[in-house]
């Protein structure tokens, strides 16, 4: 199982602790915001996948970079309406077969399969 242990630090500032390792949040900036470290999430998941299917695909990358964008819907419920992810391979040329089964098998990640099939959030004050 997964878990992570958010700890208030002040008025707008949190430390996220998982498996001995922390960053911070801060709602003002000053650190990743939450909606940051969730657009963070899924673009270092797809990236962990980008990286399996190089290597068990024999491809030669070296370095690549992967930008997420979203804006929040302005009516209630905020919330991201579309999260676009952009994949620079440094280079890297792939043809149109390679491409498709790449997206293909990065869309195994995870975190973005969370996304998509909209999780029921059970929240509970103990």
């Amino acid at each position: 199982m997964y878990r992570v242990a958010v700890s208030n630090k002040g008025a707008s500032g949190f430390i996220v602790r998982s498996n001995g390792k922390e960053f911070n949040i801060d709602i003002k900036g000053t650190a990743m915001t939450p909606p940051d470290a969730l657009l963070a999430s899924v673009g270092s998941c797809l990236g962990v996948y980008i990286r399996k299917y190089a290597q068990g695909a024999g491809l030669d990358l070296k370095d690549f970079e992967i930008k997420v964008e979203a804006d929040f819907v302005k009516e209630p419920q905020v919330h991201f309406k579309d999260i676009d992810v952009s994949i620079d391979l440094k280079g890297l040329q792939l043809d149109e077969r390679r491409k498709k089964a790449l997206l293909g098998f990065i869309k195994n990640c995870p975190v973005h399969n969370t996304l998509k099939s909209n999780p029921d959030i059970n929240i509970r004050i103990g």
